[in-house]
């Protein structure tokens, strides 16, 4: 029991997402019924209609969970009988609208020999999100590496990436980057990163309140920096805690937090000796990380980030917790190249921009790629709206889709 245990969970429950697998189980039984080897335009329409219509019942269904999570009972939804793992929605989901909208754009329909595709459904609500989140958005967070940027490069200048966040910050939407990378009260670090975007910010010759709503917030949850035209130029100035609310979501002392990171430590060697990887353990004052010095598969690399997990919360005596739900919460993760453990997760950095901005789950929206159960993303899920993307490409859609709405929405 316990073997198959292990092989159902670390081989396939984090690698997957239960609402997605079960949205693209409800089309593959028309795709599959309905299949055709020459397939002619009208044929492509009736598949739309198809497709469009189980994108309007689970609609339904997720509408009736939000009602039954409203009044304190989601588990009598039938749609939580259906995806039990399923969390909470803060706004409705128009996905029939969302599916007709990607479905223009990528010709789901028309397809004969591959199926509605497991990114498919994730781009589908994506936009089902970016159409409802629009007319009451306040804030948007940003993951960094692999959304706004390549993996462990910087933020480059004269992007289009760079015009959407700009038109976003004209609108009067608060931006936000809540990002891993942990450089303390170093600003000039996180502006060496960032520097393509700062540059971008120059040419557009923002306003000073344009800019104010420009934050980074380093270390998932621990670095808070806002931005600043200072002697005209545009830079990160690092925000004290004691100048926002932290201390609530943020209330370990620092003992706590070095007891929590020998334990990760300990557990991120015994992986390096177990596997016999080449690799070298960097310890920082609220993180430790394992850095390969050759390339790990990723298999690897989640050994390394389930196993960090388990440790952590079998030391604070929750072995059958989440790390969110833990007295100190932290984040062990799979960034791509590498693996972290964090003290603290982005549910508290965007917890903690929440509350300082006054924007409510259902005004906040987080964009990132890691939202598997070894990704760091994860937990914003428990706290504002998100969409999911895999590259900074898709991020640039999104934003060009959510754009479009939002003009839409001013005429």
């Amino acid at each position: 029991m316990t073997s198959q245990y292990r092989v159902n969970y670390h081989l396939r429950a984090h690698k997957r997402d239960s609402l997605i697998e079960f949205i693209k189980g409800m089309l593959l039984t028309p795709f599959v019924l309905h299949s055709k080897p020459a397939a002619s335009q009208a044929h492509q329409a009736e598949n739309a209609q198809r497709y469009a219509e189980i994108f309007a019942s689970i609609e339904e269904l997720i509408e009736e969970h939000r009602s039954f999570t409203n009044q304190g009972i989601p588990t009598y939804s039938r749609l939580a009988k259906l995806v039990p793992s399923i969390g909470t929605f803060f706004t409705p989901l128009p996905l029939q609208q969302a599916f007709e909208r990607v479905n223009g754009m990528d010709k789901i329909s028309a397809r004969k020999h591959v199926p509605p595709s497991f990114n498919d459904v994730r781009r589908i609500l994506n936009m089902a999100q970016a159409i409802a989140i629009a007319p009451g958005l306040k804030l948007v967070t940003f993951d960094g590496d692999m959304t706004l940027y390549a993996d462990g490069q910087n933020f480059e200048e004269d992007t289009e990436l760079t015009a959407l966040l700009i038109s976003l910050l004209r609108r009067q939407i608060n931006v936000a980057i809540v990002t891993a990378a942990g450089y303390g009260d170093d600003a000039p670090r996180y502006e060496n990163r960032l520097s393509g975007l700062l540059a971008g910010f120059a040419k557009a010759q923002l306003t000073t309140a344009e800019v104010s709503r420009f934050f980074v917030l380093g270390g998932e949850c621990n670095f808070l920096f806002r931005c600043a035209i200072l002697d005209q130029n545009y830079r990160l100035q690092y925000v004290p805690d004691k100048e926002y609310s932290a201390s609530a979501l943020r209330s370990w002392t620092d003992s706590q937090v070095q007891q929590l990171l020998d334990v990760a430590e300990a557990e991120l060697r015994d992986c390096v000796d177990r596997m016999a990887v080449s690799a070298e353990i960097l310890r920082k004052p609220r993180a430790v990380g394992l850095v390969p010095r050759a390339q790990l598969t990723r298999e690897q690399l989640d050994e390394c980030a389930l196993s960090s997990q388990l440790a952590l919360l079998k030391f604070q005596g929750s072995p059958k917790s989440q790390p969110c739900d833990v007295p100190i919460p932290f984040c062990a993760f799979n960034g791509g190249n590498d693996c972290w453990v964090d003290i603290g997760n982005k549910l508290i950095g965007v917890r903690i921009l929440q509350d300082m901005l006054g924007s409510p789950p259902a005004a906040t929206l987080h964009v990132g790629d890691q939202f598997l159960s070894t990704g760091n993303d994860l937990s914003t899920r428990t706290a504002c709206c998100t969409c999911w993307i895999i590259n900074p490409e898709e991020t640039q859609r999104i934003l060009t889709e959510l754009e479009s709405i939002l003009d839409n929405n001013t005429k």
